[in-house]
């Protein structure tokens, strides 16, 4: 997995966390660790670009319900425990529509896990960049 971050500004500034490869049980804390670092830098807001991501696993999904407890300023479950963190995600499902962490360009694979698992119901995904950056 590649990991990259850049700046935009829209309405607010917006860090863009670019995402490719495979985020798995190898690679989420690295997602977790770069997110943890643009947020203790500053950042409020997360557009996650997930275009060039080709597979999603459950450590995936943790990974993203931990950056959105992360933006929200919650206390973040521990990802080496396993099954209690999978169960803690109705924290994020709780949350409703997530305001600091947004979805940009799934593709049709990783949606579809994404839809199957509800995270579609409170991660908004975008796909046009700019409009992205321009909702928070």
């Amino acid at each position: 997995m590649e990991i990259s971050v850049s700046q935009e500004q829209g309405t607010a500034a917006v860090s863009v966390i670019r995402v490719s490869g495979h985020l798995d049980g190898q690679t989420y804390q690295d997602l977790i660790s770069k997110a943890n670092e643009v947020v203790g830098g500053g950042a409020k807001n997360i557009l996650l670009d997930l275009s060039d991501l080709t597979y999603i696993s459950s450590a995936g999904l943790v990974s993203l319900h931990i950056i959105a407890l992360l933006t929200r300023g919650e206390t973040l479950p521990n990802p080496e425990h396993g099954w209690s963190t999978l169960k803690s995600m109705d924290r994020t499902r709780d949350g409703g529509m997530q305001k600091y962490l947004k979805l940009l360009n799934p593709r049709p694979e990783i949606t579809k896990v994404l839809e199957m698992v509800g995270f579609s119901d409170f991660f908004e995904v975008f796909t046009d960049k700019q409009k992205a950056i321009d909702s928070f």
